[in-house]
């Protein structure tokens, strides 16, 4: 039987995100040392991008459900020295239970899949981020109950993360705003999966009008560095401040995926007011995460404790 990868939101139907999502706030709530459910499994970890917050939350994830992560770089590994993905797929999904990979090319993901005995999981690529979603969209399901018929504004760059919101947007049921400038709108292929829960606006003050939720992410990503002083220029109207969320809703919420540039992408106000939730949403990686692994390599056989 082919396994079960998690390469996109779209993997998952609304029904299955949101259960997913309740047994991530379960698994939050209830911490039972004693239900390690992946216990002598082992999660391969391949980063060709650095994070803090996808190696913690996994490995930390593998521990608690009584497994191992294995963090390999390419430095440790012959993908590195150009071994094709197909053939390093089919040698380490002999060795281990599950491989998550963070990397740029989203194909060496959707290649690395195809080749695998073994669950993969999209840990981020140029073109997804979904697992970030799955901590953003518990976070809202959290403090504000479902999202299913609510605005959210993405402000800023049509990246991953927006990609990525544009799928949660379609699965879940809310509307999405977005605000870019010209020259970094999201890829048209995507928004047309989307298209009438997708509506573009040309600033962020009526992108976000009566938004439950704004959303932003650094102007500069990984590997754009050297496009830094070009893209502060581009998206110097771009900032959530107090204005820009003054026109959303009196209870709308601010998330960030972190790391944040105070002062750019969003002003040092927002992002450390009340209304921002950024550390519960990155608390929610690790919680999230869990509920896919346990998603993928158990079903729904091992899945009886802590339910309520």
């Amino acid at each position: 039987m082919k396994p079960r990868h998690f390469i996109s939101l779209l993997d998952l139907t609304g029904d299955e995100l949101r259960q997913l999502i309740n047994r991530a706030i379960t698994l939050k709530r209830v911490r039972d040392h004693e239900y390690q459910p992946l216990k002598g499994q082992v999660l391969g970890m391949i980063f060709e991008k650095s994070s803090t917050r996808t190696r913690v939350s996994f490995e930390t994830g593998m521990a608690h459900f009584g497994g191992h992560a294995l963090f390999l770089s390419p430095r440790d590994t012959q993908l590195g020295r150009g071994e094709p993905i197909s053939d390093s797929a089919k040698v380490i999904s002999r060795m281990v239970d599950c491989v998550m990979l963070r990397t740029h090319e989203h194909e060496t993901v959707t290649k690395f899949a195809a080749n695998s005995r073994v669950p993969v999981i999209n840990g981020l690529t140029d073109k997804e981020h979904p697992c970030q979603l799955l901590a953003d969209m518990q976070t809202y399901f959290e403090h504000r109950g479902d999202i299913a018929g609510r605005t959210v504004a993405w402000i800023g760059d049509g990246n991953n993360m927006c990609h990525s919101y544009i799928h949660a947007a379609l699965v879940l049921g809310f509307t999405l705003h977005i605000a870019a400038p010209a020259g970094y709108l999201p890829d048209p292929d995507i928004v047309a999966l989307a298209p009438s829960h997708v509506r573009f606006f040309d600033n962020s003050i009526s992108a976000a009008k009566d938004a439950d939720l704004i959303a932003t992410d650094v102007w500069a990503s990984m590997g754009q560095e050297a496009e830094q002083k070009l893209r502060e220029v581009a998206f110097k109207e771009y900032q959530v401040n107090a204005q820009v969320m003054a026109a959303a809703k009196p209870d709308a919420l601010f998330m960030h995926c972190l790391p944040a540039h105070r002062g750019e992408e969003v002003s040092a106000d927002v992002i450390d007011g009340a209304q921002s939730v950024v550390f519960d949403e990155a608390e929610n990686r690790l919680h999230a995460q869990k509920a896919l692994l346990e998603l993928l390599l158990c079903g729904d056989a091992k899945i009886s404790l802590l339910n309520d």
